[in-house]
């Protein structure tokens, strides 16, 4: 095997093993979409909302925590999320659910809380002060 065909056949590994990396991170990403969307993707998404502090129930035989979602023009999004409860839960305004919708309910494998900021808490009193 010449020089020149083992550059070649090491360029189309090159080639092959980048293409199989950006196709294999591509199918990792996970988009944000809208709950309408999110009802009809047919495949893992992310949606994020204010959460509906009337609704969070958490089963601690089964581990599942249900709350609701809204978005900015008030849909409600029905959450299961199967796992342990984050610590945190009872102080987020806001959360970011990863999953699928089936049966009516976004079943949410993945869960981020957000919790308001102390900081943003402080300007708030200072603003009110002032």
């Amino acid at each position: 095997m010449t020089q020149r065909t083992k550059l070649i056949l090491g360029g189309i590994a090159i080639c092959l093993f980048l293409a199989y990396g950006a196709f294999s991170f591509q199918s990792a990403l996970t988009p944000y979409v809208s709950f309408a969307e999110a009802r009809t993707a047919g495949h893992s998404v992310q949606v994020a909302g204010k959460l509906d502090t009337h609704s969070p129930r958490y089963d601690t035989e089964s581990r599942v925590l249900s709350f609701r979602l809204l978005d900015e023009s008030g849909d409600a999004l029905e959450i299961a999320y199967a796992g342990v409860k984050p610590v945190n839960f009872e102080d987020a305004a806001s959360a970011v659910a990863i999953g699928t919708f089936e049966n009516g309910v976004f079943n949410c494998s993945k869960l981020l809380v957000k919790c308001p900021s102390k900081y943003e808490q402080s300007e708030r009193e200072y603003n009110a002060d002032v």
